[in-house]
């Protein structure tokens, strides 16, 4: 998608430690000449259609995913209008940048920069404050150690680079079609994700649920929705395999774990979390090995696990302690709780006010129905799912991999682009028109993006404070 780019022909320098040189015609206005901060306060909400709050905006596309119509705000909320910047202040090193294409009304924590009507700016500006140039000199003026946030004061005085109009325009249309291009790629590897991951589900499903011998006869379990188990089986409610513990850090010092529907319990330090740490992790709950942790907001998207080690977690979530520790184990037990027969369960066991904020608390836990083969059954079975899914977890790793690099080389590009380190003019002269290629650059693939997450379940369930 870069082959044949090349430097402008001259450069000065900017002056500026994050830019560098910039090309010999280009501008370095103050940010407040090309924007204003807008900041009309909105109390009501019936009458916008479009609402966004933070976690609303994914990090680094801008895309904005519409909330619950049930939503409600905790404060004071913004009103923008159709071609509006909003720049997430809390946090900018998340990069959550947008441009709505319809009005609305967003938090309080987005500023609203807004262009002088009729300007072609705003498409361009949109493609620089997300770039990592600018996220990472944003980030580095931001106060406050807990909650970290951006500054208008700060942002307005900071001096930007601005290519003549014709430049702007180029850049827009070639760095739309690199994105839609970057979309279209990491589509099609989450799709041969899925299949693998239901391919994988069924090995499991058919290994925890019916077990490995064939030739086993089986009976009623009793529960409608999980109809026949093997004869020798039983199927225990949770609150006789399981208790619940509340034992709390005194100091804070244990190792710190989170918990992902992908990978279960797992120690922070080797997730790619970019959420803030909290400044003390006095008080948060301490699991030991072979403790089921449980993501309390998130366990309707299998947010769970078992752990293998101690450590700490937040006190917001559950942990629960075999009974017998002996009788179940922990590698069986969170492959059965995370198969979907048993994810539906845990949805229809959920409260809350929200599709994608039902919390499972302990109460309904332990009402939930759990298959319990013999302990050495479960070994085998364990066993054998490793076995039989080793290659398609490899499988997915590499696709993942993937879409991390081509992701890296998008915001890289991006950033090299709009501060004019390479030149695009040429590249996007020779661009075919949208209409040529039956391709709209801003819907493609839009309906499958949505289908996707049609659930309202996140990319990745990490935890989402600690505080």
């Amino acid at each position: 998608m870069s082959a044949g780019l090349k430097p402008y022909p001259s450069y000065r320098h900017s002056r500026l430690p994050w830019l560098g040189s910039v090309p010999q015609h280009w501008e370095i206005p103050r940010l407040k000449s090309l924007v204003r901060n807008a900041v009309e306060s909105e109390t009501e909400r019936q009458d916008s259609d479009l609402y966004v709050a933070l976690e609303h905006v994914e990090s680094w596309t801008g895309r904005i995913r519409r909330a619950d119509t049930d939503v409600v705000f905790d404060s004071q909320v913004k009103r923008f209008r159709a071609g509006d910047i909003l720049f997430g202040k809390l946090r900018p090193y998340l990069a959550k940048v947008a441009r709505p294409a319809s009005d609305g009304v967003c938090v309080g924590e987005f500023l609203v920069l807004r262009p002088p009507a009729g300007t072609a700016t705003a498409p361009y500006l949109e493609q620089l404050l997300r770039s990592k140039s600018i996220v990472d000199e944003v980030s580095a003026s931001t106060f406050g150690a807990k909650m970290p946030r951006a500054d208008w004061t700060f942002m307005g005085g900071m001096r930007v680079c601005l290519p003549a109009l014709t430049e702007r325009t180029a850049i827009v249309r070639y760095l739309n079609h690199v994105d839609w291009r970057v979309r279209r790629y990491v589509h099609a590897k989450r799709r041969l994700i899925r299949l693998l991951e239901e391919q994988k589900q069924a090995v499991v499903h058919r290994a925890v649920a019916r077990g490995l011998d064939g030739s086993t006869p089986f009976k009623p379990s009793g529960i409608p929705w999980l109809g026949d188990i093997p004869q020798h089986w039983e199927v225990r409610r949770a609150k006789y395999l399981f208790r619940e513990v509340d034992e709390r850090s005194v100091d804070g010092a244990e190792e710190l774990l989170s918990v992902s529907h992908l990978t279960g319990v797992t120690p922070r330090s080797q997730k790619n979390v970019t959420m803030f740490k909290a400044a003390s992790y006095v008080g948060h709950k301490l699991c030991q090995p072979d403790d089921l942790v449980v993501n309390t907001m998130w366990a309707w998207a299998g947010a769970l696990g078992v752990s293998k080690r101690a450590g700490i977690v937040s006190p917001a979530y559950a942990v629960y302690r075999p009974t017998k520790p002996g009788d179940s184990i922990g590698d069986y037990t969170e492959s059965l709780l995370r198969t979907r027969m048993y994810i539906s369960n845990i949805i229809c066991r959920s409260t809350g006010l929200q599709p994608s904020r039902l919390r499972l608390y302990p109460d309904e836990f332990f009402r939930l129905p759990i298959i319990q083969p013999p302990a050495e059954e479960q070994r085998r079975i364990v066993h054998f799912i490793q076995r039989e899914t080793a290659d398609i977890d490899s499988a997915i790793s590499r696709l993942e991999r993937e879409i991390e690099l081509l992701n890296e080389y998008q915001t890289r590009l991006v950033a090299d682009v709009v501060t004019g380190k390479l030149d695009v003019r040429e590249a996007a002269a020779s661009l075919p028109d949208e209409s040529e290629t039956g391709v709209d650059v801003g819907s493609a693939l839009l309906d499958d993006e949505r289908a996707e997450c049609a659930d309202g379940a996140p990319l990745s369930v990490e935890e989402e404070a600690l505080a």
